[in-house]
This record gives structure tokens, sequence and C-alpha cells, in this order.
């Protein structure tokens, strides 16, 4: 691992980043082509929160977390720190004091790809984090890892600068040259989704609005009534 903080790195937007992260993860997943899902294992600490903000990356050792209080001065409003290790860890890498240490510089959040703790102070503090574990064991500060450079989380590659976008449903990663065209796309799917959803209130079936009931016997569907599936199952 190169030992390096990167600094001055080119971020998305901060309002466009808000602005998807209204849109909230589902959204913007099928809105992008249903890419850059960072996968079911990432939950978030607590319920309810939705965030959208520019991304800080993190690479640390398993079980140590001196990388972390380097990347906090690399922070600003807007952003979303993003911890990775290089190799799997479960430790608590993130807890309640990091948390206020980001708050109190503008932070939205944090992903973490390892464990966190302090959970009950982070609901209270409204501190938005999302990890793949819960844990009360502790790290230490000796060994040196870098900041800013990408990094892979679930299969997913996030770059310094690019959009985080999570929420109840997971976490989501918009690549920073996209997140023009992924604004206006996740604009549509609202919209498109609106629509259904009024046709719906009104009764007019998924199978006639999206064109399914044409296509049924493409996909070897059949009608059979009660009695003649019966009588098939007794000759058989």
């Amino acid at each position: 691992m190169e030992n390096v903080v990167v600094t001055g790195c080119p971020r998305a937007s901060i309002e466009d980043a808000a602005a998807l992260g209204e849109y909230g993860t589902a959204t913007v997943h099928e809105a992008q082509g249903r890419t850059g899902f960072l996968g079911p294992r990432l939950r978030p600490a607590w319920p309810g929160a939705r965030i959208g903000g520019t991304a800080v990356t993190v690479l640390c050792w398993p079980g140590d977390n001196l990388m972390i209080h380097v990347a906090v001065e690399q922070c600003r409003a807007g952003d979303v720190l993003v911890v990775a290790t290089n190799s799997p860890s479960s430790d608590g890498l993130f807890g309640e004091l990091f948390a206020t240490a980001l708050a109190r510089r503008g932070v939205r959040g944090v992903i973490l790809a390892c464990g966190v703790r302090d959970v009950a102070d982070l609901r209270e503090m409204g501190f938005p984090a999302w990890s793949t574990a819960v844990s009360a064991q502790g790290t230490v500060k000796a060994t040196a890892g870098a900041i800013n450079v990408p990094v892979v989380i679930e299969g997913q590659v996030i770059h310094p600068g690019d959009v985080i976008v999570a929420d109840d449903d997971g976490v989501v990663r918009v690549p920073r040259a996209k997140v023009p065209e992924a604004l206006e796309l996740s604009a549509a799917r609202v919209a498109k989704e609106e629509a259904a959803r009024q046709a719906f209130r009104e009764g007019e079936l998924g199978l006639d609005r999206y064109g399914l009931r044409d296509r049924l016997a493409e996909f070897g569907i059949e009608y059979v009534s009660y009695e003649d599936y019966q009588g098939a199952r007794e000759r058989s």
C-alpha cells in the first residue's frame, strides 16, 4: 500500500450531491442503469437517515483507525467519509468521537466497509453511518494507509469526489463525471413513477400499464380454471 494523503481532489457539486440524496438510493441506482449499488451488507446504524455527499476515501489496515484521524483534516462541509480496509475487517473503527469531529466540519455521514460502534450515541446525535458490522471491538493507531485514493467496497470502485447516496435501502455510488446525467435520469424516473402511482390509485393494473398482459404467453404463462387444474392434478 502506498502511504499517501492526496489533497485538493476535485469534487462533484455539493448541491448536486444533496439533490441526488433526496432522490434516494433505489431511484438513483435504477436511473443510472442499475449500477453503483454497494450491496446489501452495508446497513445504517440507525433508521431514517438519508444523505448525498462527496466522497473522501480512506484506506485503513484491519483493526487500525490511524488514517481516519488523518482523514478528518481533509474533510469539508458536504463530504461523506468512505472507509475501506485492505483486507476484511469487522472491528469497530468508527464511533461517537469521530462523528463529533466530522459533524463539526459539516460532514454528512460515513460509509464503513468494517465495523461501527457507539450506535446509540450516533443515533442520539443524528450522525448517519452505514457499515458492514456493528462491533465494540477496539482498534489501534499504528499503521499508515492512504487518503483520497480509489477504494473498493463490495466490488464497487469509489474515487474521491464521487457522489455517495445512502438511506435505509443501502448505499449507491455515482461517478463524479456522471452526476449531471444521474440527476436528469433520476428526475425523469420520479416523474414516471408518480404517473404510475396515480394510475394505480385509479385502479389500473401493472399488467396493462407496463404492457405485460400481451407478453404473458411469451413467458409460458397460461390461465387455467380451478376445475381443470384440479382435474389435471388428479390424472397425473
